[in-house]
């Protein structure tokens, strides 16, 4: 038989199956609700691409990868049906940290156990916890989410309706490894999210000449944290917290300037001594606190510091209680009020006429956080800094990581 005739053949076969493993892709996104105004879409097949070739050029990490995925487990052995594109919604109406999602199950039994390996523990019902994360198993689905308030919710309207809407994955992403999209209507805003060596970018618009150039002025300062917002940005961060604090202040500018302090905190408690006096203990912790100036230039700096007095954010000491960090001391101005703390004063940088939030990394920030595991200090001990960005309708967020050997696929 001509050798030629089986060759060929088998070169077909082989480029179709390595084309809908690798790269055919279900488009077809079941599990989004109709009240979801956030999503974040990931790219599961491009992802995975970009974690093998990560691997395969840096041949020094094969050791110790193995060694890793040995002892924490795999997803793939868990009974988890992996998707094209893993689906992550917000609900409307719900805290801004309640994100959720729906994932097929090949096995359920698999998945019950392996949570149970992972310390998750059973509340009843198939619905299990470890510490943020909650998942609840119904048939050959579960729901993952960091709460578990919408469970009931999402199980009405994902997996016992036919009716819900099913979106498609290019109204969401585009040729990036992620995406975050959020939606108001009809209306679909797209940021992609691209995973680089040593940052993670989340924009809307490719130019990022802007943003690079607000970096670098910056990079050059020394403080913590930084920013400088105009009232729109206000208004948009203020979503947050209280959609009225924005308007009702009437802010239209605010810049800070923020450091980090390793300081000692006095406890005091009380002892009873073999007479039943009662005694006084003082006990010391070193606890990191932040040193700041806050400017806030408003359009009526009177109703700004009535607004303040009505909401009970300054006292009699005129202390603006509602930032936590004290000792602090706010004042009035021709132009609005300023808040600066009293310990050691610090002074703002200098002005850039830019929209943006600089946040460098410390060691006093990661080595404070005492609720976080060890993986978790460790990643944002890795984080150099992040840093968001606006002009006009194009917005970015960058999170940069120190330079390393390895790339953050391998790295994280």
């Amino acid at each position: 038989m001509n050798r030629k005739k089986i060759i060929v053949p088998l070169i077909v076969l082989l480029a179709i199956a390595v084309y809908f493993v690798a790269f055919h892709k279900n488009k077809s996104l079941k599990y989004i609700p109709g009240n979801a105004d956030a999503v974040v879409l990931i790219d599961v097949k491009k992802l995975t691409g970009q974690y093998l070739f990560s691997l395969i050029t840096h041949p020094s990490h094969w050791s110790g990868n193995k060694a890793k995925g040995k002892s924490s487990g795999s997803l793939k052995e868990a009974g988890i049906r992996i998707p094209d594109f893993l689906q992550i919604f917000h609900l409307k109406d719900t805290k801004f940290s309640e994100w959720y999602s729906v994932l097929e199950l090949k096995d359920p039994q698999k998945l019950i156990t392996f949570l149970k390996k992972q310390n998750f523990v059973e509340k009843g019902n198939n619905h299990f916890q470890k510490d943020n994360i909650f998942i609840i198993i119904n048939g050959d689905h579960c729901v993952a989410g960091t709460s578990d308030l919408a469970f009931e919710n999402i199980q009405k309207k994902l997996l016992k309706t036919s009716s819900n809407p099913v979106w498609d994955a290019d109204q969401f992403i585009h040729h990036t490894a992620a995406s975050i999209s959020f939606i108001s209507g009809k209306k679909i805003q797209n940021f992609s999210i691209d995973l680089n060596d040593d940052e993670i970018e989340i924009k809307n618009n490719s130019n990022s000449q802007i943003l690079n150039a607000v970096t670098s002025k910056l990079q050059k300062g020394n403080h913590f944290l930084d920013l400088e917002l105009d009232k729109e940005n206000i208004r948009n961060f203020s979503r947050f917290f209280n959609k009225s604090i924005a308007d009702s202040s009437q802010a239209v500018y605010l810049k800070a300037t923020a450091d980090l302090e390793q300081v000692n905190d006095t406890i005091i408690s009380y002892e009873y001594d073999d007479n039943f006096n009662e005694v006084e203990k003082k006990t010391f912790q070193k606890i990191t606190q932040p040193n700041y100036t806050i400017d806030i230039k408003s359009d009526d700096p009177e109703r700004t510091w009535e607004y303040f007095q009505s909401k009970k954010w300054i006292n009699n000491e005129n202390q603006f209680t509602a930032i936590p960090f004290l000792p602090n001391q706010i004042s009035r101005n021709n132009n609005g009020v300023a808040i600066k703390s009293t310990r050691k004063p610090v002074s703002l940088s200098p002005q850039l006429k830019e929209n943006y939030i600089f946040i460098r990394n410390t060691a006093l920030l990661y080595s404070s956080l005492k609720t976080l595991g060890n993986t978790e200090k460790r990643i944002i001990s890795d984080i150099d800094y992040i840093l968001y960005g606006n002009k006009s309708q194009d917005y970015w967020i960058k999170i940069k990581a120190k330079n390393g050997e390895l790339p953050l696929i391998l790295r994280w």
